[in-house]
């Protein structure tokens, strides 16, 4: 994508926002109809209009319903995380400034700031993760480059891994096994699950992106894990996600799973595990729960 997408000047056609984000034009009207996602204005010829925060209302429409929500608690959610009075919205927009100054010293001080006053479950679920995906969307319009967004990720993925080597000592037995599915990239989730279940008591190992359903059978196998937790973010990744999950899950040990390759009802049908919906303090909750209550 180029930056030509950010020039909009009166505003984009909704067939343009369409092709853009990958949401079918009925659906974009009824979003507005029926929850005021986003308020487009009418051209002279009564026309919808998206400006550049119509865009990015959409975008954050599209991606919660991704993630499994139905479309009026997706909207909810969207109104609170543009909500200019909700406190989060500071840290957000200070992490933004950072990344746009390539400052990752900047970056680790909002976090650390956010989380001694929010706490760490919801700097994960109110700023870091939102920053984050605001900070991908501003790449995908063409209004950061590779290198800033790749800045902000190495920042946060450090400030991650300080954190939870700082949590308290574990006090449950053993360790939830953490990785991505053999064709997933993605790992900045997992490590904030492992950063929040580090707070919970719960030591984590991760094997990281693209992991190999033998690298997976294998190190369940030689690790004794107590859980293992497998994620997808992509439908085209779902299938082989699925077969890994199917390899481990009869190992005797609790299968969880996770990510938007799973968000709808029937992309969750047969799989076995439990499926992560919802925040990454839910996730860590459920998994602590079942780990927990096992050791």
């Amino acid at each position: 994508m180029t930056g030509e997408h950010v020039r909009i000047g009166e505003g984009l056609a909704i067939q343009e926002v369409s092709r853009l984000l990958g949401v079918p034009s009925p659906t974009l009207r009824s979003w507005e109809r029926r929850y005021g996602i986003p308020t487009t204005p009418r051209s002279a010829g009564g026309h919808r209009r998206y400006s550049v925060e119509a865009l990015e209302e959409v975008r954050l429409m599209r991606d919660e319903v991704a993630r499994g929500l139905k479309a009026s608690a997706a909207a909810r959610s969207v109104r609170g995380q543009l909500d200019p009075d909700d406190p989060a919205q500071v840290w957000i927009r200070r992490m933004l400034a950072a990344s746009a100054a390539l400052d990752p010293a900047a970056l680790r001080t909002v976090l650390d700031e956010a989380m001694d006053e929010l706490g760490l479950p919801a700097t994960l679920d109110r700023v870091l993760m939102p920053a984050m995906r605001r900070i991908g969307s501003l790449w995908e319009d063409g209004r950061c480059d590779v290198g800033q967004e790749h800045l902000a990720t190495e920042a946060v993925r450090g400030w991650l891994a300080r954190t939870a080597t700082l949590a308290p000592p574990p006090t449950a037995r053993g360790s939830v096994l953490l990785a991505c599915g053999p064709r997933d990239l993605h790992t900045l989730g997992l490590e904030a699950l492992a950063a929040a279940l580090a707070y919970r008591g719960v030591g984590c190992r991760s094997l990281g992106a693209r992991t190999p359903q033998r690298t997976l059978v294998t190190a369940l196998a030689a690790t004794e894990a107590v859980a293992v937790v497998v994620v997808s973010h992509l439908s085209t990744h779902r299938r082989p996600t699925v077969e890994s999950l199917q390899a481990v899950a009869g190992a005797g040990c609790p299968v969880f799973y996770a990510g938007n390759a799973f968000g709808s009802a029937d992309a969750r049908e047969g799989v076995p595990g439990t499926y992560l919906g919802g925040t990454l303090s839910e996730a860590a909750d459920t998994i602590a729960d079942v780990v927990l209550a096992g050791s």
